[in-house]
C-alpha cells in the first residue's frame, strides 16, 4: 500500500545496511563533486586548459553533440546508397552465370524484360556488356555474361562485380537438387569475397502453378541457407517481376572488401591496340572504380602480367543516366574537370613504380651464400662473355626452338632437385620407372606410321578395351596408390624414418640437429639461407609499411570517371588474344597496384581443405593453382602446421579436412586476401582443394622438417635398457650421443655408451621403461620454398571438352598406333608425374 499523503516512508529496525565503499586515502569523485557544489575552474570554463583537461559540457550539449555525430554518419551512409549507380558513379556491375544444363539460353529474354519493365529505360549493348538507364530509380546497371564452363572467366568476375545472379532449372531442381557444378563454383566464388548476397533467379516455371512455384522456391531456399543467408528466390516471367528484380539489385546492403575498396580498377569497355611492332600500346576504356587511379603506379590485368601506365585520358560517357545527354543536348562531363580526349594524368618520371621483380645478388658481397656450383658459374660468366655452351637434345617432331628450351630446362630442374633432395628418401615414389617403362613402349613402335580411318563400332566384343583406353590411366592410378600408401604410413608413424644400412647415419642425417625443446630452444632463421633468399625483397617493419602505403594519397582518374587507360610496351601476341575473344564475354580487369606489390617475396597462406574437391592425399610441394586477390599464379607451395610459436612443423601431406600452412614465392599482397586453391588434374580440368586468406608475408617463418629414428628394447634392466635397430655402427652413436631419447609412453632419457660393433647401445631413462615400448630420437632441420613461381596458368579444359573426350563412341581403327599419339601420351603422364 502506497504511504499517505504529507508522510515520509521509515525504515524498521531490520533494515539491509550495506558496508559503505572504501576509497583509501582520497576522496571519491562523488565526494569532491559535492564538495565544488557546481565550481568549475577558470581555466577548464574558459577552454584555456592544457591537454591533461578537457572542455567540459552540460549535458543538454552532449546530447546535441551526440546526435549531430548520429546524423552525419546517416548522412554519410545514406549519400554513399544514393551513389550507387549514380550519375556520378560507376553503374552497378552484375554477372549472369547460366547453370541450366539442359534448358535454353534464357538469358536474352531475360534482358529483353529488364529493357521493358520501365517505359523511360534506356538500354544499349556492347559486345563485352548490356547497359541499362533506369530514370526511375536515378540508377544505371550493366550485366555481364561470363561464359559458365570458363572456370577464370567466372572467377575474374566475381572479383570485380557487384552482384552476381544464378539462373536455376526448376524443373532440375526438382529431379537432382543443385549441380555439382553449381556448388563448386558458388564455393570458390563465396571464398572470394562479394559485397551482396549472390542472387537466384529460377527458370521453367512459365507454365507452373503457384503452389508448385512455391515449394520448388522453399526448396532451394532451404538447400542455400546451409551455406549463407539469402532472403528470396526471384523469377522474372514477367515486367512487374524484372522491375522488382531490378530494385533488389540496386538496394542491396553492401559489405566491405578491403581488398577491391583499397585498390582502383577498372572493367574494359573497348580495347584498342596501337602499334605495328611485337611491343605496342594497349588502350583499354572503362569507368575507374573504388579509388583513385594513378599513373604512376602499375597496373596488373590477371594472366596477362603487369605494365606501366603511359597515360590516363578523359572519355565521353556513353552511357550516361541523363536522356539529354544520350541526344546530345549537351555533353558536359561530370567533375572531371577536362574536355573529352584531354590528358588527365601521366606518370613522374621519378615517381613511377619500377618493373622490377626480383632482386640482383652482389656476386663480390663475402656475407653472400652461394654454392660451389653457382660460385664457379659466376667465375665463368665474369670470365667469359659469349654465348653458353650448345645443348643437343632429343625432342618429338615438330618442336619450335622455345620449346625445346623449355624441355631442357625442365629436366635440368629436376636434376637440380633430385640432388638438393638427397635426404628425402623417404618420399620418393616408382614415377621414374613407370615413366622409363613408357618410354620403353615408345621405342618398340614402328617409325613408319600406317594410314588409318575412323568408324563408328556398335559391337559390345571391345567395350572392356575400350573403357581402358577411355578412363584408365595406368601410370596415375599406380602413382595414386602409392601416394595413398605413404600418406597412410606417415599418419600411422608419424615422421618416422628408417635408418640406412648402406650408409652411416651421420651422413644420412648431416643437415638434421636436436632441440631441446622445439617449442623454447633458439633458431637463428639467417642460418644457412638459399640462394634464392638473395633474390626477395624483405621489409623491416612490414606493418608500418602497410599503414603508410595505405594512407597514401594520389592524384589521377577519380572513382567514377570513364577513361582511357595507355599501357606502354604490352606484347602484340596478347593484344590479339584479347581482340579475339572481345565477343566472347571475357572479362578484362586493369587493377591499379599498391607500392611494392610487384615484388618478391616469401607468402604464407592458412588454406583448409574443402569438402567438394577430391579427398586424395595431396604431398607437399605438389603443383597447385593459386588465387590470391587480383593474382593468379602455380606453384609448389610446403606445407607447415598452423600453430604459435616461432617454429612451425614441416607436414608432408595435406589431409582431409585439415588447415595447413602454405609458404611460396610470389609478389607481395599486403592483406587482407583471399586465396582460393586448385589443382590441375591430368585431364586439364581444375578441381577445387581449398580455401583461406593470407596469413603473413614474412621470410622469416620457419618451417622445421622432424625425422624420428626408433630402436626397440633388447634387454631392460628397471629404468637402464639395451636398445638395437636405432643405428648400425659404433660412430654413429658415438656422433648422436648428446641428443636426448623419448618414448611412446612418455620416458625420457639419453644414450649412457655404445656396446659392441653393430649399433648396441646403452641407454638411461628416467622412469622404468616396458619392454613393448619403442625409443625414438628426434631429428629437425629447416625447410625452405623452392622457386617455382609461374604466373601463366593454362586456361581449365570446359565441360564440353571432357564430354567430347569421355563420351565419344568414335574408335580410330588401325594397324599400328600412330608414334606422335603414344609419345604425347606418355609426355602427358611425364608432365603429371612432375
Amino acid at each position: 500500500m502506497p504511504p499517505p499523503m504529507g508522510g515520509a516512508h521509515r525504515a524498521g529496525p531490520l533494515k539491509q545496511s550495506n558496508k559503505s565503499h572504501k576509497t583509501g586515502q582520497h576522496r571519491s569523485k562523488g565526494a569532491v563533486d559535492l564538495a565544488n557544489k557546481g565550481r568549475v575552474g577558470v581555466k577548464v570554463a574558459t577552454g584555456r586548459s592544457g591537454q591533461g583537461h578537457r572542455w567540459v559540457q552540460k549535458r543538454k550539449d552532449r546530447k546535441y553533440q551526440m546526435t549531430q555525430l548520429r546524423n552525419k554518419k546517416k548522412a554519410q551512409v545514406w549519400a554513399q546508397k544514393r551513389a550507387l549507380g549514380a550519375a556520378d558513379a560507376p553503374p552497378i556491375l552484375t554477372a549472369w552465370l547460366d547453370c541450366q544444363v539442359q534448358s535454353p539460353d534464357l538469358i536474352p529474354h531475360l534482358e529483353a524484360l529488364l529493357g521493358a519493365c520501365d517505359p523511360d529505360m534506356l538500354l544499349r549493348r556492347t559486345p563485352r556488356a548490356l547497359h541499362l538507364a533506369c530514370p526511375r530509380f536515378k540508377q544505371r546497371f550493366a550485366f555481364v555474361q561470363p561464359p559458365t564452363q570458363d572456370l577464370l572467366s567466372v572467377l575474374d568476375s566475381a572479383k570485380v562485380c557487384d552482384s552476381i545472379v544464378f539462373l536455376c532449372s526448376a524443373l532440375e531442381l526438382e529431379s537432382g537438387g543443385l549441380a555439382p557444378a553449381l556448388e563448386t563454383i558458388l564455393a570458390a566464388v563465396l571464398a572470394q569475397g562479394l559485397p551482396t548476397p549472390p542472387g537466384f533467379v529460377l527458370t521453367d516455371m512459365a507454365d507452373w502453378p503457384i503452389k508448385r512455384q512455391n515449394a520448388a522456391k522453399k526448396t532451394l531456399l532451404k538447400a542455400l541457407n546451409q551455406r549463407f543467408a539469402i532472403d528470396k528466390i526471384f523469377t522474372c516471367q514477367t515486367e512487374a517481376e524484372a522491375l522488382l528484380f531490378l530494385r533488389h539489385l540496386g538496394s542491396q546492403k553492401r559489405r566491405t572488401n578491403s581488398l577491391r575498396q583499397r585498390r582502383a580498377h577498372l572493367v574494359a569497355e573497348k580495347v584498342e591496340f596501337l602499334g605495328e611492332s611485337a611491343l605496342g600500346t594497349l588502350k583499354v576504356t572503362g569507368f575507374v572504380r573504388s579509388q583513385t587511379l594513378s599513373a604512376d603506379r602499375l597496373v596488373h590485368l590477371p594472366g596477362l602480367g603487369s605494365y606501366q601506365i603511359q597515360q590516363i585520358e578523359s572519355a565521353r560517357d556513353e552511357f550516361p543516366l541523363d536522356l539529354h545527354r544520350r541526344t546530345g543536348a549537351h555533353h558536359a562531363d561530370i567533375d572531371m574537370g577536362s574536355s573529352v580526349g584531354n590528358v588527365i594524368a601521366t606518370p613522374n618520371p621519378t615517381a613511377q613504380e619500377s618493373l622490377e621483380m626480383e632482386n640482383e645478388p652482389d656476386m663480390f658481397d663475402g656475407e653472400q651464400y652461394l654454392s660451389p656450383e653457382e660460385e664457379a658459374l659466376a667465375q665463368q660468366t665474369l670470365l667469359t662473355d659469349g654465348p653458353g655452351p650448345k645443348t643437343v637434345v632429343r625432342v618429338p617432331k615438330g618442336t619450335s626452338e622455345y620449346q625445346a628450351a623449355w624441355i631442357m630446362d625442365q629436366a635440368r630442374a629436376a636434376g637440380e632437385e633430385n640432388e638438393s633432395e638427397e635426404d628425402d628418401e623417404e618420399e620418393d615414389s616408382d614415377e621414374e620407372m613407370i615413366e622409363r617403362e613408357l618410354q620403353d613402349d615408345d621405342e618398340d613402335e614402328p617409325e613408319n606410321e600406317d594410314e588409318y580411318e575412323t568408324m563408328t563400332i556398335t559391337s559390345e566384343a571391345n567395350m572392356d578395351e575400350n573403357y581402358d583406353e577411355k578412363h584408365v590411366n595406368f601410370a596415375e592410378e599406380k602413382q595414386l596408390l602409392n601416394k595413398m600408401k605413404e600418406a597412410r604410413m606417415e599418419e600411422m608413424f608419424p615422421d618416422e624414418v628408417d635408418t640406412p644400412t648402406d650408409q652411416t647415419a651421420r651422413q644420412r642425417f648431416q643437415k638434421y640437429r636436436g632441440l631441446k625443446s622445439f617449442r623454447t630452444s633458439p633458431w637463428d632463421y639467417n642460418e644457412n639461407l638459399t640462394p634464392d633468399y638473395a633474390r626477395i625483397f624483405q621489409f623491416e617493419n612490414f606493418n608500418r609499411t602497410k599503414k603508410r602505403v595505405l594512407n597514401e594519397e594520389v592524384d589521377g582518374a577519380e572513382p567514377g570517371w570513364y577513361v582511357s587507360i595507355y599501357i606502354k610496351d604490352f606484347p602484340q601476341h596478347m593484344a590479339l588474344e584479347i581482340l579475339a575473344n572481345e565477343n566472347a564475354s571475357q572479362p578484362l580487369v586493369v587493377y591499379s597496384m599498391l607500392p611494392h606489390e610487384n615484388k618478391m617475396s616469401v607468402l604464407n597462406f592458412v588454406v583448409k581443405r574443402h569438402s567438394l574437391g577430391h579427398q586424395d592425399p595431396i604431398r607437399s610441394k605438389e603443383r597447385l593453382i593459386f588465387h590470391c586477390g587480383f593474382r593468379r599464379f602455380a606453384a609448389c607451395p610446403i606445407f607447415s602446421q598452423h600453430t604459435n610459436g616461432s617454429k612451425h612443423k614441416y607436414e608432408r601431406f595435406w589431409r582431409e579436412n585439415a588447415t595447413v600452412v602454405m609458404t611460396v614465392f610470389a609478389p607481395i599482397v599486403f592483406p587482407p586476401a583471399n586465396v582460393v586453391v586448385y589443382q590441375e588434374l591430368a585431364n586439364g580440368r581444375h578441381d577445387l582443394v581449398g580455401t583461406g586468406s593470407l596469413l603473413s608475408c614474412d621470410p622469416n617463418r620457419l618451417v622445421i622438417k622432424r625425422a624420428v629414428l626408433s630402436g626397440a628394447p633388447f634387454k631392460v634392466q628397471k629404468r637402464s635398457a639395451v636398445i638395437r635397430f636405432m643405428f648400425f655402427n659404433r660412430e654413429d652413436i658415438a656422433w648422436f650421443k648428446p641428443i636426448e631419447l623419448r618414448t611412446k609412453y612418455g620416458r625420457r632419457g639419453h644414450i649412457k655408451e655404445p656396446l659392441g660393433t653393430h649399433g648396441h647401445m646403452k641407454c638411461i631413462f628416467d622412469k622404468p621403461i616396458s619392454q613393448q615400448d619403442t625409443v625414438l630420437l628426434n631429428l629437425f632441420k629447416r625447410v625452405f620454398p623452392k622457386w617455382n613461381y609461374d604466373p601463366h596458368v593454362a586456361k581449365p579444359s570446359t565441360g564440353e571438352d571432357l564430354m567430347e573426350d569421355e563420351g565419344s563412341e568414335v574408335l580410330q581403327l588401325k594397324k599400328n598406333p600412330p608414334k606422335s599419339i603414344v609419345k604425347s601420351k606418355s609426355t602427358e603422364d611425364q608432365m603429371a608425374c612432375d
